[in-house]
């Protein structure tokens, strides 16, 4: 599963599909996902507070391949918090949506007077619930997890999801998590920083 699709499910791990996160926090911890993402697939790096292209091929994955054409096509902008706010708008629907044609979530609308809402139900809550399992035991483990599963740690801590990873772990995988973050390569643990900066302001903003 990628990045942003398991912090999604981390950050929805409800049988109504109900967010545990302000809603800034969860569109801006999914967009630092989705540009994460590029940053593994190599197609683009961070560096002082700027998103710049290496790769204009375009990714496997649809919406990975969208994403980076937006960076491509909008390339006067290039600071890192403009686009964790442009993408954090539609992130929530787009990583929704991913998940939907994966066979994971079913899309649910519901249709009130004048205005509809969409969410998104878990099919088998096994598979709902099995990113945070699998980062808790990760964090119980001696070895060093991959770099996909330190950056999703970090975006995790970044939108302040910890708790729903560390609810029932020992005083160890917290203190393992502390180490692990700032070992991320310096692309990732640049974005994770700006992400957490960026949910910060906005919860202080009240952005809804």
């Amino acid at each position: 599963m990628l990045i942003a699709d398991e912090f999604f499910l981390i950050a929805h791990n409800d049988t109504r599909g109900k967010a545990k996160l302000h809603p800034a926090a969860t569109g801006l911890g999914l967009a630092g996902g989705l540009l994460g993402e590029l940053v593994l697939y190599g197609h683009i790096t961070v560096a002082q507070g700027q998103v710049t292209v290496l790769d204009r091929r375009p990714p496997a994955d649809a919406l990975a391949h969208t994403v980076l054409d937006q960076l491509i096509g909008e390339a006067q902008h290039q600071a890192v918090r403009t686009w964790l706010s442009f993408l954090a708008q539609t992130s929530v629907t787009s990583v929704g949506e991913r998940l939907a044609r994966a066979g994971v979530l079913r899309r649910q609308e519901t249709r009130r007077l004048l205005r509809s809402s969409v969410s998104y139900l878990p099919i088998d809550l096994n598979v709902a619930a099995w990113p945070a399992t699998r980062l808790r035991a990760l964090l119980d483990r001696a070895e060093s997890p991959s770099v996909p599963d330190a950056l999703l740690l970090g975006l995790v801590a970044a939108a302040g999801l910890t708790r729903e990873v560390l609810w029932s772990a020992g005083p160890r995988a917290h203190h393992r998590l502390n180490l692990i973050i700032p070992a991320l390569p310096a692309p990732l643990k640049e974005l994770v920083a700006h992400t957490e900066a960026a949910v910060g302001a906005a919860v202080l903003r009240g952005t809804p």
